[in-house]
């Protein structure tokens, strides 16, 4: 017979809200086989802004499903960055020959430290020029999601990076292919553009298919180069803040020098590199990595307050807008040297 204490046992807190997530990231799917162009991350990423703001369902986002949100837009957060990581091949990286590969990292390396001087030239607030920085450099808002959890930010200094690499990600879809004749490239050189410039994958897919398929395959390689920073990137910025935490409280519990999400990501590209995975597993990671990032985007998307955002963020708008320009015209420049 079950016991009284079992059968009134309520469901872990977390449960309304992951379940809030994963209706959303339902719907961002049905955005995106509507309207393809629109990538399904951006979607989710929007429409958590969206939720976020409507009087009668901030109760709800701030109350009972906030534990469920919280754990979206951590936890399922690094699991989808280390499923990322078999997306990407070793051998593939180095098909694309040794200037592109410099030439990507230097990027990378450039818009970073280039992005951080502007955050703090512009004096944003506590962890804003790291995570926009690494969003803008890297790749999007899964690269913010992963560096918040490393530095411990709060799910509203995490926002404003989000809604401004997802603006920044959404305007190049438009503008990049407007650019691409003009500037006189190639479907080859338009894809290397693309990989180098954009901020999330699925942004970078949206924008080089128009230029078809070579363009599209050389663009995806390109970008999961840069992604493949992320490990790299997160590891110093945990390196440094253990540092903090021994000179600020040498008793106070100190963070992993490589984060466990960290470490997977990287044996994860190790076995996508030198294990022959069947088809059918890759298919069903990808899946699964594009839902779990869909679900983490709504919960980060959620604590966007565009109130807040349009008062005091000018400043925040200003270092996005500088740092993707800058992205975009160092990548313009790597695809003319390669």
């Amino acid at each position: 017979m079950q016991s009284p204490s079992a059968a009134t046992r309520t469901p872990p807190r977390w449960v309304p809200g992951v379940a809030a997530a994963a209706l959303a990231a339902l719907v961002a799917w049905g955005i995106h086989w509507l309207v393809p162009a629109v990538p399904l991350l951006t979607a989710a990423v929007v429409l958590g802004i969206v939720v976020g703001q409507l009087p009668f369902a901030r109760p709800a986002v701030t109350g009972a499903l906030s534990p469920g949100l919280s754990v979206a837009a951590k936890r399922l957060m690094r699991i989808g960055v280390v499923l990322l990581g078999l997306k990407l091949s070793l051998g593939d990286i180095a098909d694309l020959g040794w200037v592109t590969i410099l030439s990507t990292v230097a990027i990378v390396l450039v818009t970073f430290v280039g992005t951080m001087w502007l955050g703090r030239l512009f004096r944003l607030p506590g962890h804003q020029p790291l995570l926009i920085a690494t969003g803008f450099s890297i790749c999007g808002a899964s690269a913010i999601g992963a560096m918040s959890g490393v530095v411990k930010s709060k799910d509203e200094e995490t926002a404003t990076p989000v809604a401004l690499v997802t603006l920044c990600g959404t305007l190049a879809i438009f503008v990049l292919p407007v650019l691409w004749h003009p500037l006189g490239l190639s479907s080859l050189q338009f894809g290397h553009w693309v990989g180098a410039g954009v901020h999330d994958v699925g942004q970078v897919v949206a924008t080089a298919q128009l230029a078809g398929p070579a363009s599209l395959a050389v663009a995806v390689v390109v970008k999961l180069t840069r992604v493949l920073m992320l490990a790299p990137m997160v590891a110093v910025a945990s390196v440094v803040e253990r540092r903090r935490h021994v000179e600020g409280d040498p008793a106070a519990k100190r963070p992993p020098i490589v984060p466990l999400f960290v470490a997977g990501f990287i044996l994860a590209v190790l076995v996508a590199s030198f294990i022959p995975l069947p088809e059918v597993v890759r298919s069903a990671s990808d899946t699964l990595q594009t839902a779990l990032l869909a679900m983490a985007l709504f919960g980060l998307g959620t604590a966007v307050r565009l109130r807040t955002l349009l008062g005091t963020g000018w400043r925040a708008l200003a270092v996005g807008l500088l740092s993707w320009a800058i992205i975009a015209a160092l990548a313009l420049a790597a695809v003319h040297l390669s």
